[in-house]
């Protein structure tokens, strides 16, 4: 891997994204905005290196200080998905970047102009939406604002190929491609659910066995989180069923709270 990568954030994006930047052989700093989350992003790292072959978790310097993440060649913003944290934060990394550093940002359904503005080098900035797991995950969705240039977009693409991804341009707009397919499907499952009155494992068994999907839609809502399902659903228009709602102010957000559509151990 020829860039340097580095990372602000420290969930499961983030980490996932560091791990496969160690697979492919470089050394990846992680910024953790605390103690908790350090310590979190370290063991979640661990994990994730204790799964795959030949993976140095040491690899992942973990970091306290935004300022350790300056020598990078790429620095990427892997944060919640809220417009005005990513903006904040971007901002600062866009003041601490080299002149010829990437910032890159995971969105997975903000505006990558807004945020390429925010971060005060648009022509450096990259939408790079990896797929959780992301060692797994084989996508990059790849988005820019018009600032970008042709090495910006050069150097993204050649760095998706490095960490072993397969890289898609496509369109800034609310949701890029998989999304904006994905969570209307997702949603009208919950629909379904409410209307039926069949059970979450009914739906999901239905579309695994009869659609051959890896997972079902339920399980996936809860796997992806079902704020973030919340966010992504208001960010490119689509109705979130009320049933989702009442889960999240319910404090029920899917696996990482342990429930939600299932209980979790």
């Amino acid at each position: 891997m020829q860039e340097s990568l580095a990372l602000a954030g420290s969930g499961a994006i983030a980490t996932g994204l560091a791990t496969a930047a160690a697979a492919a052989h470089g050394e990846v700093v992680l910024w953790a905005r605390s103690e908790a989350s350090a310590a979190r992003a370290r063991a979640a790292v661990d994990k994730l290196a204790g799964r795959m072959e030949d993976i140095d978790a040491g690899k992942v310097r973990i970091v306290r200080e935004l300022q350790e993440l300056a020598g990078a060649s790429v620095i990427v913003e892997a944060i919640s998905e809220d417009l005005d944290a990513k903006a904040s934060l971007l901002a600062s990394l866009g003041q601490l970047a080299g002149p010829d550093t990437l910032l890159c940002s995971t969105t997975s359904s903000l505006s990558v102009s807004a945020l390429a503005i925010a971060s005060g080098i648009p022509e450096r900035f990259v939408g790079l939406h990896v797929f959780n797991p992301v060692p797994r995950m084989a996508l990059v969705e790849l988005a820019y604002a018009e600032e970008a240039t042709a090495e910006t977009r050069a150097r993204a693409h050649d760095l998706c190929l490095a960490l072993g991804k397969t890289p898609v341009q496509v369109p800034d707009s609310a949701g890029f491609v998989v999304n904006r397919l994905l969570f209307p499907f997702l949603f009208s499952a919950v629909d379904l659910m409410e209307a039926s009155g069949l059970e979450p494992e009914a739906i999901d068994t239905c579309m695994k066995l009869g659609a051959g999907h890896p997972m079902g839609p339920l399980a996936l809502l809860d796997y992806v989180g079902l704020d973030v399902a919340v966010a992504i659903g208001e960010a490119i228009g689509a109705d979130v069923p009320d049933r989702i709602r009442d889960l999240v102010a319910g404090g029920a957000l899917g696996k990482k709270s342990k429930r939600g559509f299932y209980p979790y151990d």
